[in-house]
């Protein structure tokens, strides 16, 4: 079931919320109710209205918190020879939680049959994605989400979803799997986006290799989207390196996709994972993307996310990411120093070399980002990108806080 989530109450549309609130009685119409109060099995009553309502609340699963509330519509003067017609009962989706702390107005939210609720859309996170689909071409060995090889189509679904988000909505990601293997149901989603919420800029994360179809990159184009960046993964300037990170021949590919983009006039970023595979040819990379690619509209290095086949190859991939400053700092420099803005992501600003702390992006998404206790202290904590959840285990050894001293504390 999914629903927009709110607080108050509402006469029109009710079938597209979930009502969320503290000892909330349910409402007829609503798709769900959400509530933090432990009301017990059995059977309750109350009034709305002219209707009277008897509540058969069951626990619809042993796995809580989800439960279903049977309601059963009777008139205000109730008689034994009453017939219950089949319109009159419904069962109601009732979820009863530890905290409703993390509802706000507007979130977009999927209740599933085992009780599990899942934000898909959080109104007062910056950037939200949606995920067109699992499936993928590529293979990429440290991938922090492995594809899998059949799926029911997400576009009925995904369309749903757009149409429940906020129409101020600023910006939006579309990403995967690798979303062009939807075809050309990528541009029906577009196209809802630009109609539900028309100043939102749109990040599309592909691998590319579908855009070396000029007639597939023609598509996009001709939809003439005002605000819209295709952000594509290249891991090397060496085809044989980019390969073996990606699992797939497609180097050349991605190389043609980039320049059909381009000559279409589409605005491009390219992403850069940093691993033990790819590190040591940094710059030479970055000379690469300067003299082949000078259209993109910006280049980011992205310290790696130990989760998924990262976790499985990281005798493989990983390396402590200060051992690779040298190289990054030059290909941060080279470029940003040529005219491409170049950024570093998910990296934690004490690790990073002093010249290069300008260019780190807190770009971890909320729900993921943490900071470990050696972070306490720290005068960057808040512009910082802090770590993965998941990297909690694997991160630099170097990190500590920042503090900056006082002029007359210096020791000349």
């Amino acid at each position: 079931m999914l629903a927009k989530v709110t607080l108050c109450d509402h006469l029109l549309h009710r079938s597209d919320y979930v009502r969320v609130g503290h000892s909330l009685t349910p409402k007829a119409g609503y798709a769900a109710t959400i509530t933090d109060f432990n009301y017990k099995c059995g059977v309750t009553s109350y009034e709305c209205g002219v209707t009277s309502y008897e509540l058969r609340i069951t626990s619809y699963a042993t796995a809580l918190p989800l439960r279903f509330v049977e309601v059963t519509a009777l008139p205000l003067r109730s008689s034994k020879n009453y017939e219950l017609r089949s319109e009159d009962r419904h069962l109601h989706p009732y979820c009863i939680v530890d905290s409703i702390d993390e509802f706000c107005e507007g979130d977009v939210v999927l209740v599933n049959p085992d009780g599990s609720i899942v934000f898909l859309y959080e109104i007062n996170v910056r950037s939200n994605v949606i995920m067109t689909t699992e499936r993928c071409n590529h293979r990429c060995i440290m991938c922090a989400q492995p594809p899998v090889n059949t799926e029911e189509d997400k576009t009925p679904f995904n369309l749903r979803l757009i149409s429940l988000m906020d129409k101020h909505t600023k910006e939006i990601g579309l990403s995967g799997g690798e979303p062009t293997l939807i075809g050309d149901n990528l541009f029906l989603l577009i196209k809802q986006i630009q109609r539900q919420m028309p100043s939102a800029a749109i990040s599309i994360l592909s691998n590319g290799v579908r855009f070396a179809d000029i007639d597939y990159a023609a598509k996009l184009a001709r939809l003439h989207h005002r605000d819209l960046q295709i952000d594509i993964p290249l891991f090397s300037d060496v085809a044989e390196i980019h390969n073996k990170i990606v699992g797939a021949p497609t180097f050349y590919k991605t190389v043609q996709g980039l320049y059909n983009l381009a000559q279409l006039r589409q605005q491009i970023g390219i992403r850069v994972v940093v691993q033990r595979l790819n590190y040591k040819r940094l710059p030479q990379l970055a000379d690469f993307i300067y003299h082949n690619f000078p259209f993109v509209a910006q280049v980011a290095f992205m310290q790696m996310e130990m989760v998924g086949m990262a976790l499985s190859n990281k005798d493989e991939v990983w390396i402590d990411p200060f051992d690779y400053n040298r190289e990054l700092a030059e290909a941060v420099l080279l470029l940003n120093e040529r005219g491409i803005d170049a950024y570093v992501y998910n990296s934690q600003m004490c690790i990073l070399p002093e010249e290069v702390r300008q260019y780190a992006v807190q770009s971890i998404s909320d729900w993921k980002d943490i900071y470990i206790d050696e972070c306490d202290g720290c005068q960057c904590r808040g512009k910082c990108a802090g770590l993965f959840a998941s990297n909690k285990t694997y991160h630099s050894s170097h990190i500590r806080p920042i503090v900056e001293m006082h002029e007359d504390a210096r020791v000349n």
